[in-house]
């Protein structure tokens, strides 16, 4: 999108991506990308924007995104303040390292932060108990005055004023002129009348130069000073009323965001969701990253959550100065503190986080969350960063919102909202997560290529009934059988009964399964799991497996918390199928069509 263009206010111009930008001054380290468009499948409207931002300084990446440009813009901005920030504060302190001499303020001041930074971790959960995480729409929007001053009316020069006019002198005479010398007399009268006639005419010709020098400032002041002055005026006021409509413009999109999140526009409650994390203020050091998917059929809310490494933790618990070697000595926490603090940290960040959406939640949006901590951190055997999810939970709103946080200890209350996670966060052991975003889920998008009996034109959701049933069955027996186990297939039925029952030869995790299949264009409903958690217990299976087209509502996924129940959604299907070398697609809303159709001509 070569002509959207991000700029980052203050400071030297850098040039990148066929992009020109501006970073903040005597900041060489941040990198800004292309904002580029994504459309929607028919091409006929931008679903939102994104750049990419990298701070070389920091080695952080963040994308950024947003449904208008100029929200963008002002994401990006803000991103880059935080970055800055959060650089000069690292400068600052390797400037002071720098330094060969350390004094005693320093290290109190330093003994200080290390205090500080360490009461930071233990308040992370009782710190958001103090604070409103709704989105203050007004605050979202642009409210500054237009800076620059209006141009100042030109004053009128002074004219220029007339000479005093020559004053005429009698001339002095002597005694004799006066007595005797009559002509002499007359004489000198006539000299002063002829020197104060020439002196009038002077006046008069300085006069009129006069006159027309006051003329020209006159002429001036109207047609040079008042015309630029008008011409100034109008074109400030062009700028003031084009910032004015821009500020408009701004603050309307943020009214139309919040009605659309209000009515419960699926893609506005994830901005106003990413709205309210972001605006969750942590230590510096950590990562604060995640991805959020929502379900508007079940109203369950999915957060990827980078929770910080070890390394993001503070060691550091008191700094000496020690004047015989004129040295800063630090002293710090044990081992196990840190991993104990890590633990508590992690656990807190989860409930913190699942409390800020449910308190945000003014649209009554969200029924559950799903909420996944991810860990990037080096594995010590392989020497090979990793990614790895380390624990997970669902809860519901109202269960949430039952609980008093304020006197909870985190880590029985997220145990006790049947979360999953090993007994030592610190050790990073994977778990499954409980639902995730499945980033290679294609429902939602055009046809795929297909192989054997599946074709561009297959909707799995509006299949025949035993075609679907039959499906699934020939789907599981390639999957057991890779392990070595047995699938024997069931009489196709649509009693909701038994589907398939695998046997898995696994000595640990292995044993009878049994497999339902529902073809669902709506979400199930926590009825079908009761059912198969009763036919588990009837036929005596270790494990049942519940597989939809669809997806299941939060009781559903309740109920079969704690139980040997597997929840595959539409998303798990397409992902299994493509596993096993299959593609297809499911489209609900195709699907609802299709099948009421075939139920009008039958």
């Amino acid at each position: 999108m070569n002509n959207d263009q991000i700029q980052i206010e203050g400071g030297d111009t850098w040039i990148g991506s066929d992009v020109t930008v501006k970073t903040t001054k005597n900041n060489d380290h941040l990198q800004v990308g292309q904002a580029q468009a994504y459309w929607n499948v028919s091409g006929t409207r931008v679903l939102k924007y994104t750049v990419e931002m990298f701070h070389k300084g920091l080695n952080e990446h963040k994308l950024i995104s947003a449904p208008e440009l100029d929200m963008l813009q002002n994401k990006a901005n803000l991103q880059a303040q935080k970055w800055t920030e959060k650089w000069n504060v690292i400068e600052y302190r390797r400037k002071l390292s720098e330094k060969r001499e350390a004094n005693v303020e320093e290290a109190n001041s330093r003994t200080e932060a290390a205090i500080e930074a360490l009461k930071q971790i233990d308040s992370l959960l009782m710190h958001t108990l103090s604070i409103n995480d709704a989105v203050d729409w007004e605050k979202l929007k642009k409210k500054e005055k237009y800076s620059e001053k209006r141009p100042e009316k030109p004053i009128k020069k002074k004219h220029s004023e007339y000479p005093p006019p020559p004053v005429k002198e009698s001339p002095a005479f002597t005694f004799l002129e006066m007595l005797l010398l009559k002509y002499r007399k007359e004489r000198k009268i006539k000299e002063a009348e002829t020197k104060y006639l020439a002196a009038v005419s002077k006046w008069e010709e300085e006069k009129k130069a006069i006159d027309q020098l006051n003329k020209k400032l006159d002429n001036d002041f109207e047609e040079i000073d008042m015309k630029k002055w008008e011409n100034d005026i109008s074109e400030w006021e062009k700028r003031k009323n084009a910032f004015l409509q821009e500020q408009d413009a701004f603050n309307a999109k943020i009214d139309e965001m919040k009605e659309s999140y209000l009515s419960q526009n699926a893609d506005s409650i994830i901005e106003y969701c990413d709205m309210v994390l972001n605006n969750s203020v942590y230590p510096e050091t950590f990562p604060q990253n995640f991805e959020l998917e929502y379900n508007p059929d079940n109203k369950i809310l999915i957060v990827e959550y980078e929770l910080p490494s070890i390394e993001c933790f503070p060691r550091v618990k008191e700094v000496k100065y020690i004047a015989s070697r004129k040295e800063l000595k630090e002293s710090y926490i044990t081992e196990s503190q840190i991993n104990k603090m890590l633990d508590e940290a992690m656990y807190k960040i989860t409930l913190r986080s699942i409390h800020e959406l449910f308190e945000a939640d003014k649209a009554n949006a969200i029924d559950a969350i799903s909420f996944n901590g991810w860990v990037k951190a080096i594995n010590k055997a392989t020497g090979k960063e990793e990614n790895n999810c380390i624990l997970s939970v669902q809860v519901k709103k109202s269960e949430f919102l039952d609980i008093d946080l304020c006197n909870v200890e985190p880590k029985t209350c997220f145990k006790n909202l049947k979360g999953v996670a090993s007994s030592k966060l610190s050790s990073l052991t994977p778990v499954q997560p409980i639902l995730h975003i499945n980033k290679a889920d294609k429902r939602f998008v055009q046809s795929y290529a297909v192989a054997n009996q599946l074709d561009n034109t297959t909707n799995i959701a509006a299949m025949d009934w035993e075609d679907f049933e039959h499906l699934i069955r020939e789907l599981f027996e390639k999957e057991f059988q890779t392990n070595g186990g047995e699938v024997r297939v069931t009489q196709a039925s649509r009693d909701g009964g038994v589907d398939a029952i695998a046997f898995d030869p696994d000595p640990i995790r292995g044993g009878k399964i049994v497999i339902q299949a529902k073809r669902y264009t709506n979400t199930v409903g926590v009825s079908a799991v009761r059912d198969l958690y009763g036919t588990v217990v009837n036929e005596g299976a270790t494990k049942g497996i519940l597989v939809s087209t669809a997806d299941y509502g939060p009781d559903a996924y309740e109920f079969a918390k704690g139980k040997p129940l597997t929840l595959l959604n539409g998303s798990n299907l397409l992902h299994l199928l493509e596993k096993h070398g299959h593609h297809a697609k499911i489209d609900l809303r195709e699907a609802k069509r299709i099948i009421a159709e075939k139920e009008k001509i039958n």
